[in-house]
C-alpha cells in the first residue's frame, strides 16, 4: 500500500463524490498544481492529463487569458442575480455562444440558457422539453426516453433518463423508460471510429412509442457519444434514423453534449459532427475550460419561441439557478471562446485523430485488451474482467498509469482517455507507452 505523504492534508471531512473515499483515503492521489498538458502532485512530480481533467479542461491547464478575465470580474462585478435583473457579460456570454452555436446559423439553436453544471443543464432541458409540449397543447407528453448506459448527470431527472444501474437503483425517478445502447463487442469490437454495425437500435424508440403512445412521450435524449460509459459509439445512420423517427411521432430530440461540445470531436459540437439537428442541446464542462462551474442548454426557436406566449409580464418559465449567468463564470467563458478561435482547438481534433487513432489501436493483443474504440480525439480500451472482481483490474491500471505520471479515467473495467485538445503527437506517444507497459503489468 502506499504511503501517506508528509504534505498530505487531512482527509476526514471531505466526502468525495464518485469515490471509494476508504479505499482512497488510505492511499490518497493528491494533485497541487497544472500547466498545459501537465498536473504537479503534492510531491512535486509530473503526471501528464490524459483526461482533459474530467472531459473538461480542452485548452489545457493554467491560461493566463482566463485568470485575468477571471480577475477583472472579480474585481468589477463579482455577482449579480439574473432574476428579473441582468448584468452585460451574461448577455455579451450569449451572443458569443450563439454565434458559434451547435449546426451553425441555419441549426437555430441559438437560445441560450444558463446553469451551473452538466447535470442543471440535463434536468434544464427536460423541463423544457415537458413544458414546450404543454405550451402547445401537448400536456399529456410528460415522459422521456433516454438510453442504457447513458450518463445525463446526478439531479432526479438525470438519474431517471440515465442508464447506469449504480446511479439509479437507490432513488426514486420521473417517467422514464430506456432504449437498448449501442456496445456491441461481438460485431464492433477494435472498430476505427463509428460502428458498422447497430443502425436498427434506433427503432426501440419506435418500440416504445408503440408501448407508451406518442402522445405521453415528451422528448428524448441521448449523448451523441456516450463518453462516461465508456466510449459508446453510435452505429453509423443511427442518430439520423433517431431523429427521423422522434420528428414522425412529435418528440424532441435532446443532445447531450455535455462531454462532446467545444472540439472533443475534432468540431464545435457532435451535432456538427454528425449533421443532426436537436431541439436541445445540454452543455457544461468546456464552456469555461473547467475554471468556473457553468453550463448552457441551447435551445431552438421553435422551442423557444413556443413558451413566449401568455401577458408579456408573465415568466414563461419558472425555472433557474442563482448561479445562471454568474459573470465570473460568463467572463472565465469568453476568455475561453476567445482561445478556442484564436489556437483553432475546436477543430484540432481533427488534425489529430488519425494518429490519436494509430495509436490507441497498437495496444490491441496486450494482455486482457477485449476492444479499442475512439472518434476525435477520445479513446477507450476495454479490459477483460477478472472472476468476481469487476473493475479491479482496470483500477490497478489506473493507479499504476498515476505513478508512473499518467492520469488515465476508469468506469469499471473500461480505460477512457480524452487529453487536452491542446496535446502533441509526442506526448500522444506518451500515453501510449505508458498505457501500454501498465497493461503489461495487470495480472
Amino acid at each position: 500500500m502506499n504511503q501517506i505523504s508528509k504534505n498530505t492534508p487531512n482527509l476526514d471531512n471531505f466526502w468525495m463524490p464518485f469515490t471509494a473515499n476508504r479505499q482512497f483515503k488510505a492511499a490518497p492521489r493528491l494533485l497541487a498544481g497544472a500547466e498545459g498538458m501537465y498536473y504537479t502532485d503534492i510531491d512535486g512530480n509530473k503526471v501528464l492529463d490524459g483526461t482533459a481533467g474530467l472531459w473538461c479542461v480542452n485548452a489545457g491547464h493554467g491560461r493566463k487569458k482566463i485568470v485575468q478575465a477571471v480577475e477583472r470580474q472579480l474585481s468589477m462585478l463579482d455577482y449579480a442575480p439574473t432574476f428579473q435583473m441582468g448584468h452585460p457579460v451574461a448577455f455579451d456570454f450569449a451572443t458569443r455562444l450563439a454565434a458559434n452555436a451547435p449546426g451553425g446559423a441555419s441549426a437555430g439553436l441559438d437560445r441560450v440558457f444558463f446553469t451551473g453544471s452538466g447535470s442543471e443543464s440535463v434536468d434544464t432541458a427536460l423541463k423544457i422539453a415537458i413544458a414546450y409540449q404543454r405550451a402547445i397543447g401537448q400536456g399529456t407528453r410528460t415522459r422521456i426516453i433516454g438510453r442504457e448506459k447513458g450518463y445525463h448527470g446526478v439531479g432526479f431527472g438525470g438519474i431517471s433518463v440515465g442508464g447506469l444501474v449504480n446511479n439509479r437503483r437507490v432513488f426514486p425517478q420521473i417517467p422514464a423508460d430506456h432504449m437498448r445502447h449501442t456496445l456491441d463487442l461481438e460485431r464492433n469490437a477494435f472498430t476505427r471510429g463509428l460502428p458498422a454495425h447497430g443502425v436498427e437500435l434506433a427503432e426501440d424508440l419506435e418500440r416504445l412509442v408503440a408501448l407508451h403512445g406518442a402522445e405521453t412521450i415528451a422528448a428524448v435524449i441521448v449523448e451523441p457519444m456516450s463518453g462516461s460509459a465508456g466510449v459508446i459509439l453510435p452505429p453509423k445512420g443511427y442518430l439520423e434514423r433517431l431523429r427521423a423517427i422522434a420528428d414522425k411521432h412529435g418528440i424532441l430530440l435532446i443532445f447531450d453534449e455535455v462531454i462532446t461540445g467545444f472540439g472533443r470531436l475534432g468540431t464545435p459540437f457532435a451535432t456538427d459532427y454528425f449533421g443532426v439537428i436537436p431541439d436541445l442541446v445540454t452543455t457544461a464542462k468546456g464552456i469555461t475550460n473547467g475554471t468556473i462551474p457553468m453550463g448552457a442548454v441551447f435551445a431552438s426557436r421553435k422551442v423557444h419561441d413556443g413558451l413566449m406566449t401568455g401577458p408579456e409580464n408573465a415568466i414563461e418559465l419558472f425555472h433557474g439557478y442563482t448561479y445562471s449567468g454568474h459573470p465570473v463564470a460568463c467572463a472565465a467563458g469568453l476568455a475561453t471562446l476567445d482561445i478556442y478561435e484564436e489556437e483553432g482547438l475546436l477543430t484540432r481534433a481533427s488534425e489529430l485523430a488519425e494518429d490519436w487513432q494509430e495509436a490507441l489501436h497498437s495496444l490491441k493483443g496486450l494482455p486482457h485488451v477485449v476492444d479499442i474504440r475512439n472518434l476525435g480525439l477520445v479513446g477507450a480500451v476495454e479490459l477483460a474482467s477478472r472472476d468476481g472482481a469487476p473493475g479491479a483490474r482496470a483500477y490497478d491500471v489506473f493507479v499504476d498509469c498515476f505513478h508512473k505520471g499518467l492520469l488515465i479515467r476508469v468506469t469499471g473495467d473500461i480505460i477512457a482517455l480524452s487529453p487536452p485538445l491542446v496535446i502533441e503527437k509526442e506526448q500522444i506517444g506518451t500515453i501510449v507507452s505508458i498505457l501500454g507497459d501498465a497493461l503489461k503489468r495487470a495480472a
